[in-house]
């Protein structure tokens, strides 16, 4: 009984902000960033790029930017464009 009242008592991380924080890996680098996305990643499709013209379109992915925002050098709020 006091075991089941500890459980409703205490509070609970949703599934789904785990699961981000999760899947949100940390790039070293843009090189390695790169390799799994090529034109970067951005974090909304609002942004724009400040750098001119890129080869490609970046991912988009406000867990996967914030994870690796380091290596947004011109914060426009895009990781590693392309």
């Amino acid at each position: 009984m006091i075991s089941a009242c500890l459980l409703l008592s205490s509070p609970a991380i949703p599934s789904n902000q785990a699961s981000a924080k999760s899947e949100a890996k940390t790039y070293n680098n843009c090189k390695e960033l790169n390799k799994d996305y090529a034109g970067g990643v951005a974090q909304s499709d609002s942004v724009k790029n400040k750098g001119g013209k890129t080869k490609y379109k970046p991912f988009v992915s406000k867990a996967l930017y914030d994870a690796n925002k380091k290596s947004d050098r011109d914060k426009d709020l895009i990781a590693c464009e392309k």
